[in-house]
């Protein structure tokens, strides 16, 4: 990469500490651009020690644009996006050739993929339904899953039998809680103070068109309900957000995008349904935290969470009866 105009040994360690993370904020890459700075400086006795708080915004956007032009000859290119709930804006490193299924396969077994994949579909499909989208999971519904459900070999991706595939064991207990805490780390998940696993923006940007392919009906009519739903104002996918109060109503938008729709329309009528927006209908957790059932058994079970969510999600019509795991022996 030595040929790249103006690409230093300071750019190289930056990409290397980029891959590692996997996502960087401005505020998360300042602090590793400073010591950068000062691992190279280190041989100077006239140079002065860079702090954190000294890296502008125009350093950190030449660093940014460089490891862009040299992760694309890895296949790679930076992406970057809002956090939907803290609103910073997030950098991510995305695998532009390989699909999730293999870049995880070279860390997770294939039990923990099928897991992965129970989670997933529990995320953008059991949880998520004109009634309730949540979209995310708690620890205590992981478990739940943490075996297949019964009824014979589960169908591939592509709709081919597994029938001569080993059979799926599922995981323990303790397994369930190591894959979770793995997907966390390595930046696939985030976790809320609420308990509540959900995908983070990184794997948001990245998994985009496998999320589409995998859960939503390329053949639905326009303005018909899907699984993966997008901000009217910014076409990005909503995990937290805000809904139309009408249950059939498809208009979504994130809390970061929705002045800014509505002062252009200068009103707060739905472009979709005509209905008055009343901007206390949510996409994600607090689909589930902030109804009335939620509250009222955070009060009889002392604040504590342990069951919370299963009941707001069996209250909406959206809970099935699941296998759990074996316990830990």
């Amino acid at each position: 990469m030595d040929h790249l105009s103006g690409y230093s040994s300071s750019n190289k360690a930056f990409l290397q500490a980029f891959f590692a993370h996997g996502a960087l904020t401005y505020q998360e890459a300042r602090p590793i651009i400073a010591a950068i700075v000062n691992a190279n400086n280190a041989d100077d006795p006239d140079s002065r020690e860079c702090r954190p708080d000294q890296v502008s915004e125009e350093m950190f956007s030449d660093y940014i644009d460089k490891a862009s032009t040299a992760a694309s000859l890895f296949d790679y290119e930076v992406r970057t996006t809002l956090h939907q709930a803290t609103k910073e804006r997030i950098y991510a490193l995305v695998n532009t050739t390989s699909d999730p299924q293999t870049q995880l396969a070279s860390t997770y077994t294939p039990e923990e993929l099928s897991f992965i994949k129970r989670v997933l579909d529990a995320m953008f499909e059991k949880f998520n339904h004109p009634r309730l989208e949540a979209l995310c999971i708690t620890e205590m519904q992981a478990i739940k899953l943490s075996r297949p459900p019964r009824g014979g070999q589960s169908q591939a991706d592509d709709g081919e039998d597994r029938s001569e595939a080993p059979a799926d064991r599922g995981l323990k207990h303790s397994e369930v809680e190591t894959v979770l805490e793995s997907l966390v780390e390595g930046g696939w998940l985030d976790i809320s103070r609420g308990g509540f696993y959900s995908l983070t923006p990184r794997a948001l940007l990245e998994l985009r068109p496998w999320l589409i392919h995998m859960y939503n009906d390329p053949d639905a009519e326009p303005g018909e309900w899907q699984r993966i739903k997008f901000c009217k104002a910014c076409k990005e996918i909503v995990t937290w957000g805000l809904r139309c109060s009408d249950p059939d109503c498809t208009l979504r938008l994130h809390d970061i995008c929705q002045e800014a729709f509505w002062r252009s329309r200068r009103g707060t009528t739905c472009p979709e349904c005509s209905r008055p927006w009343t901007g206390d209908h949510y996409v994600g957790e607090r689909a589930i935290t902030t109804t009335e059932a939620y509250q009222r058994g955070r009060r009889r079970n002392g604040g504590r969470r342990s069951t919370l969510a299963d009941e707001i999600v069996h209250e909406q019509g959206g809970d099935e009866e699941s296998e759990g795991g074996e316990e830990d022996e």
